[in-house]
């Protein structure tokens, strides 16, 4: 099992977050993983991708040309990454903010009102952990609680911050599971 992941978004979306959670609690789960980030020239509001590889054998190189699995928080990185994502892939979109079709067929998509999950818990800022989970409903990439493994070691000094993002990723995974 191999997932080569492009997640990408607008800067302060928490694009590299849910990155780096997932190549950790892959980590915890003795996978080999790898995690590379690509800023814009912008920090907040420019464009934040990152590349992410997920895989029960070594890794040969850490970057992703053609992506198994995509994730568009924002229209610009879906118009931009939607295109190479590999035949069979799956692409998990921001319906919040993404109105447009997928122009493709050949491809599994999920749209999730990730923003609109996000605001119905009461903090907008979790709806990349409602896609976190979302993607971990979609694919089995990782477990739930590696995840939250992850997010609660990597978030030790601010422990107030959990049972949101806890909310977050589970209220991602039973849309998935719909």
């Amino acid at each position: 099992m191999i997932y080569e992941i492009i997640m990408a978004g607008f800067g302060g979306q928490g694009v590299m977050l849910m990155g780096q959670l997932l190549t950790y609690a892959g980590m915890l789960e003795d996978k080999k993983v790898s995690w590379i980030p690509s800023y814009g020239p912008e920090m907040r509001g420019g464009t934040a991708n990152c590349s992410v590889i997920i895989s029960d054998e070594p890794i040969g190189s850490p970057i992703v040309t053609e992506p198994t699995l995509v994730v568009a928080m924002n229209l610009p990185s879906m118009d931009k990454f939607e295109s190479a994502l590999q035949s069979g892939g799956v692409l998990i979109i921001n319906s919040s903010l993404i109105e447009r079709e997928v122009r493709r067929d050949d491809i599994k998509v999920f749209k999730v009102p990730a923003n609109d999950i996000a605001a119905e818990l009461g903090n907008i800022k979790t709806a990349n952990m409602v896609i976190v989970g979302a993607l971990i409903g979609a694919t089995g990439i990782v477990a739930a609680e590696a995840v939250l493994k992850a997010f609660a070691k990597m978030f030790a000094k601010k422990p107030e911050l959990l049972a949101i993002n806890e909310q977050a990723i589970k209220r991602g995974m039973q849309f998935i599971q719909k």
